[in-house]
């Protein structure tokens, strides 16, 4: 079909076109749901931008962060997830950690690690870095890249998104094996930074999103994504898991606060991520997702 189209339009437009084709629309929808419930299970490989950040120690590999694959050599994840000392590999295509040989998974090598230069640990401001791949992956059924959103785009309050990660099932509980997904709605800056909720600690470069006081993101989940769905049916990495209560993970008007990735578009594409680069496209059709009461 892209052929036919590349007769009449330019070169430039064809690799935007694959670009909306090749980004943002997994292969297995997500089961979606229309109320909000504690982490669940996800569909296998329906988030297939999600990826495990991991790193070497005493000679085997541990997963410690997320992040989301935003080019076929690119990696978004958050600053604080990232160690000068350690050396990291991400692996695509995961569904099951506990499973060592997983089909459809593969493990890359990190060239290289890239943090915000204005990032403040103390703060908790600029939480957002870029991984580079040793090498390209090529997109399949379960590895894709999500979309990013449009530079200063603001989602509005409620509006309807996914955390996504193996994070922990339960304040001080352990570690998810399988990837776990939850229902988070938007909360807008105004209400997110007012003194009974996160006050002065949010700035409008980031997202906030939860804070009902039953489900949230928790240990583990730094540095994945919050996924968003436009109204065509594409998704968008819309934040980056930043922080939470240090009380409990799922503390009411304590919502998961994220990276607000459209603050971030310019500092993107600085670094040298392409804009207009999408994976090798497979010959699946995106199926779009499913809702479900």
């Amino acid at each position: 079909m892209l052929e036919s189209y590349a007769v009449i339009i330019s070169l430039s437009s064809v690799l935007n076109i694959v670009l909306a084709y090749g980004c943002g629309q997994p292969a297995v929808p997500p089961q979606l749901s229309s109320r909000v419930v504690g982490g669940e299970d996800a569909v296998a490989h329906s988030w297939p931008w999600q990826i495990s950040l991991q790193y070497s120690r005493s000679g085997s590999w541990s997963h410690t962060c997320g992040g989301t694959l935003i080019a076929p050599q690119w990696v978004l994840t958050a600053a604080h997830c990232i160690s000068s000392s350690k050396t990291y590999r991400v692996v695509l295509g995961k569904q099951d950690l506990s499973e060592a040989d997983e089909p459809g998974s593969v493990a890359v090598a990190v060239e290289k690690t890239i943090v915000h230069e204005k990032w403040n640990s103390i703060l908790i401001i600029n939480d957002i870095a870029l991984v580079k791949l040793a090498e390209e992956v090529q997109e399949t059924d379960t590895v894709r890249a999500a979309c990013l959103p449009a530079a200063g785009k603001i989602l509005s309050n409620n509006y309807p998104c996914y955390v996504t990660g193996w994070g922990r099932v339960r304040t001080n509980g352990p570690l998810a094996d399988a990837l776990q997904q939850a229902l988070l709605p938007v909360v807008d800056y105004e209400t997110c930074s007012k003194w009974d909720w996160w006050g002065s600690l949010v700035r409008d470069t980031m997202v906030c999103a939860g804070g009902d006081g039953i489900v949230s993101g928790c240990n583990g989940d730094s540095g994945g994504p919050l996924n968003c769905q436009r109204d065509d049916g594409v998704w968008e990495v819309e934040g980056i898991v930043s922080f939470g209560s240090g009380l409990k993970c799922n503390m009411k008007n304590k919502p998961t606060v994220f990276t607000r990735v459209s603050a971030y578009i310019d500092w993107i594409n600085e670094v040298g991520v392409p804009s207009s680069c999408p994976l090798q496209v497979g010959h699946t059709t995106p199926a779009l997702p499913e809702v479900s009461p």
